[in-house]
Parts: C-alpha cells; structure tokens; sequence
C-alpha cells in the first residue's frame, strides 16, 4: 500500500474517534507546550539578569576597597580599608595600556531634604569620568565636568527615584536640596536604569563630584572602590592582570595578599549565564518528563485500538496483507498522534510566551532550538511507544484474528 494512502487510512480511522485520539495528544501537546514556554521564561529571566548586569558599565571591571563577601545577595566589605585612594584611578589609567578610563568613587547613605519632604539615600561622590563608565546618561540637565569637580562645587544629579521622593512631578533642576547639612544645586537627573544584578534600585542615587563628597559629606581621604573601563571585552582579563599588578605596586604589598578586591564583568556575566541556563534545562527537563506520560498515553490509547481492530487485521492479512504493512500502518497512527500533538504543543506554548510578554507579566524570549527539539522528541516518543502495539498488531495470525472476531 503507497504511503499516501497510508496516510489517508490513518486519519481516517483517528477521526473516527475523535474523543479518544484528543486525550491521546492532550499529554503530548501539555508536555511540548510546557517546554517551549518554560524554556522562553528561563531565556527571558537570563536575558533580564544579563541586561542588568550590562547595564551596569561598559567592559566593566571594578575595583573594591578590602576584601569583600556576597552576603544576603549583596556585595559586602568585610572590614573599613583606607589604602584606595584617587591616584590610584589616575596610576591605573597611565599604567595600563588595555584600560581606557578609570574613575575612583565613594558612597554612603544620607538624609537628603528638599523644600517637599526628606528621603535616606544613596549619595555617591564620583569622578566625571563614571559616567560613560558606568553608562549613566541625563534625561534633563548636565553632568557636572572636571573643573567642577576639582573645585568642589556643590553640585548634585539625580536618579529618577529621588525625584519622585522629593519633588513629585515638579522639575528639580536648578533647585536646592540638602545632603546632610550641606546646601546642593540639583543640575541634572539621570535616566532610569531599574534594578541591577543584585536588586539594588539604580535610580535612588544622588551622584556629586567625588572631591565634594570627601570633603564635605564624609570628610575622608580614600574611596571605596574604582570603577576601570577596559578598552574592549576582549581587553578585560589583560586589563584585569594589569589593574591588579599595579595596585599591588602601590600599596607595597610585596608577600601579602591583596588589600582590594577585583570584579571582573566578563568572569560574572559567564557565571550568571551559566547558572540560569543551568536553571532553564532543569526547568525544561522537569517540564519533558510530562511528554512521557504522553508516550504512555499513545501506548494505552494504540494498544486499545489493536484490540478492538482485531478482525480489521485479520481480513487485511487474509486478502494478502503483509506483516510489515500491518506494522507500519499502526507506526504511522502513533506517529501522526505524536506530532500532530507535537505541533500543537509548540504553537500553544509559542502562544503562551508571547501572550506573557505582551500583557508585561513576564518576559520571554523564544527559543527556536528548544521547540524543534520538543517536536522533534515527541514524534521520536510517539514513534517509540507504537512500537509495541504495532509489532503486536502484525504478530496476529489471520485465522486466529478472524476466530477472535
């Protein structure tokens, strides 16, 4: 018998039960369905921590003062280390020739007022050269320049959350707040950036010029960390071996160990990569295992329909029939449950994925791979629970067949 009308045949014969082949495909089309969607939300969740961490800096190595732990998800310094100082920003970028910029930095939490109310937040004194470093832009204003910042003016720009907290819808440029006791003009506010990597909201900053900040806010005379632009990503493990050389050279720490600790953006952007992508094969494994209980169904479900088929195959293997066709025509019935099943389960969770994304409840990314991969399993899975029920089929004599009739 031609293919073609193997085919015909088969859909012929499911559609006579159109109940029983729809609960046949239901496990299959779950299984596939969940793994197309659980893959595009653990593609989605990676893209969005990578993002954050990007948006962090550009080919961005950071340069924190002491030795420091992640604890409760945040970077922590494990004790107050006074031996990071500016020049060492300016060492770094006259001494490295894979490094572009540098810009030395130091933050602390302060009571900040305004004619409209007070908040605690995160004031950062920080050298010009941050900003492109840390790819900080305006959305209304200026940054404040060099002169201004060797000259301590008392200059301040702010994040987006600062403005809500203590300006509400007015504009904030041009007028004065209060860091501490110290009287600031507000020249500028930055785009929003959200959360970065660890969940710290980006925009609840005020950024002043670092000499002000050291000066008049905090009154010290070292920084908390530097943030190093390297030429480019590739640049970044060379920048890093050089970054530390020369702090090392500065801080004589000839037989001792660091007193600083280096954060290199490609090492963790390779570590957050793998880590959620460790979570998305775990998710869509766990989500596989659903498309095993599909197979057994089309088992059940073809096992069934070679007991109730038993004259049907009797006659056909009595007018001359070969075990083979008997074979490969129940094959081809659990192979067009299997990827019928199949085909629907991609399109409802490509479906799914995009609805999420679109309503803004999630957001996902499709994976292409990941959904032939799905389809291309089931049709396997279908093809390999029909293997019974068919060899079984065509293992039927044709007298005891008719007999069993």
């Amino acid at each position: 018998m031609k293919l073609s009308k193997n085919i015909a045949l088969s859909y012929e014969i499911l559609a006579a039960h159109k109940l029983r082949t729809l609960l046949s495909m239901l496990g299959i089309i779950v299984g596939v369905g969940a793994v197309v969607l659980m893959v595009a939300a653990g593609k989605g969740a990676e893209k969005r921590i990578l993002d954050r961490i990007k948006g962090m800096g550009t080919n961005l190595i950071v340069v924190n003062a002491g030795q420091t732990r992640i604890i409760a998800g945040r970077q922590r310094q494990m004790a107050t280390v006074t031996t990071l100082v500016p020049g060492d920003a300016r060492a770094i970028v006259a001494d490295c020739p894979d490094v572009r910029l540098a810009a030395s930095a130091i933050s602390k939490k302060l009571t900040i007022r305004s004619e409209s109310g007070n908040a605690n937040t995160n004031v950062i004194g920080m050298t010009p050269a941050g900003f492109p470093i840390r790819n900080i832009e305006v959305a209304s204003g200026r940054f404040f320049d060099t002169e201004e910042s060797r000259g301590r003016r008392r200059v301040a720009i702010l994040g987006p959350t600062v403005v809500k907290n203590l300006f509400d819808a007015d504009a904030p440029v041009g007028r004065k707040i209060r860091i501490g006791r110290v009287p600031f003009e507000v020249i500028g506010v930055t785009k929003p950036k959200g959360v970065d990597a660890t969940g710290t909201d980006q925009d609840d900053l005020i950024i002043v010029p670092l000499t002000t900040a050291m000066r008049r806010l905090v009154n010290v005379t070292y920084v908390d960390r530097i943030y190093v632009q390297a030429e480019n990503a590739a640049a970044l493990p060379r920048a890093e071996t050089q970054v530390r050389r020369v702090l090392r050279k500065r801080h004589r720490l000839r037989g001792k160990s660091d007193d600083f600790t280096i954060q290199n953006q490609a090492t963790l952007l390779k570590t957050e990569r793998e880590t959620s992508q460790s979570m998305t094969l775990l998710v869509g494994g766990a989500a596989g295992i659903s498309l095993l209980v599909g197979g057994v169904g089309i088992l059940a479900v073809m096992l069934i329909s070679v007991r109730e088929r038993t004259g049907e195959i009797g006659l056909r293997r009595a007018v001359g029939a070969l075990k083979r066709d008997i074979r490969n025509q129940f094959l081809l019935e659990a192979a067009i449950l299997s990827c019928t099943g199949g085909l629907i389960g991609v399109l409802s969770g490509l479906a799914g994925a995009l609805t999420l994304s679109l309503l803004g409840y999630w957001e996902t990314v499709i994976s292409w791979p990941a959904a032939g991969v799905a389809f291309l399993f089931s049709g396997s899975l279908g093809i390999l629970f029909g293997i019974y029920p068919a060899l079984r089929a065509a293992g039927l004599e044709p007298i005891e067949a008719l007999r069993a009739e």
